[in-house]
């Protein structure tokens, strides 16, 4: 009886530490942010919500081009990427799947003005590389949106997404992808390999991350990305594709493991019972 009791105190405290002490510790250390935001509703939405295609290809070739190419309509970079480094100091990223993988506001943002809508006006003063075209109107910049959303594929595979959203920054050695485009020079810091962060951080932390770093990280010189929640959600899928892969096969086997624990400390139980009741 008195082993009973002792399990018994053992398992209440055990609860209050971990449904108690450690939530408020864990609060402590990594205090509750705002979910991610989807919509970008910081961000002023465009005057005009739909764009004309036509106008809208005309704007590119005239304004867009000149340093960055679209590949899938067969337009190279007018630039070899060692003198966009010297000219920008970064490689000026391809067009294809912008108008798929980033949210259509965010997107018409970042060509009004890069700084504010990816949240790096404390990085760039003025002179971010991508200059603003908030010169323009609202219904020639929906227009410029409206062709890059119609000339965005209908899908890609999670590792396309993780590329063109992520890949110009970070490598993933463990999939053998190394970034290049002097990007460690563009943010003035190192940049993080992300083959195993899918291991250290929690999907809600990487998620909200991603969505937005300065709630996470304040002043960290990463740029708001400005993806969909499908988008995002391929990058993070391609992330545990890499670094955890094992994670299902782990998972079920840490559900069979407790089971055998239980089983065996019902055993131990009963045999200590049995032995005890032999010497009395």
């Amino acid at each position: 009886m008195k082993e009973f009791l002792a399990l018994i105190v053992v398992v209440v405290l055990t609860g209050i530490i971990y449904w108690g002490v450690e939530p408020f510790a864990h609060g402590q250390m990594y205090p509750e942010v705002a979910p991610a935001d989807y919509n970008f509703t910081d961000l002023k939405p465009l005057a005009t919500k739909e764009g004309n295609v036509a106008s809208g290809k005309e704007l590119v070739n005239s304004n867009c081009l000149a340093c960055h190419s679209i590949k899938a309509e067969g337009m190279e970079s007018p630039f070899a990427p060692e003198d966009a480094l010297a000219a920008y100091g970064v490689v000026p990223p391809d067009l294809s799947s912008a108008g798929l993988i980033y949210e259509k506001n965010f997107l018409g943002n970042v060509i009004k003005n890069a700084s504010i809508a990816t949240k790096q006006t404390h990085k760039f003063d003025g002179n971010h590389p991508m200059p603003a075209y908030d010169w323009m109107s609202d219904a020639e910049i929906a227009d410029i949106v409206a062709y890059l959303r119609s000339i965005a594929p209908q899908s890609l595979s999670n590792k396309e997404v993780f590329i063109d959203a992520c890949g110009r920054c970070h490598s993933v050695r463990y999939d053998k992808w190394s970034a290049e485009g002097g990007m460690t020079d563009y943010l003035g810091t190192k940049v993080p390999d992300l083959s195993m962060m899918i291991r250290s951080r929690s999907l809600d932390y990487l998620h909200t991350f991603i969505n937005d770093p300065q709630k996470r990280l304040a002043g960290t010189a990463m740029p708001r990305v400005g993806l969909t929640e499908e988008a995002e959600n391929q990058v993070i899928a391609y992330m545990e594709s890499v670094g955890d892969s094992k994670k299902d096969e782990r998972e079920a086997l840490g559900y069979k493991l407790i089971i055998f624990m239980v089983v065996m400390g019902v055993v131990a139980y009963l045999w200590k019972r049995k032995i005890w009741h032999d010497v009395h």
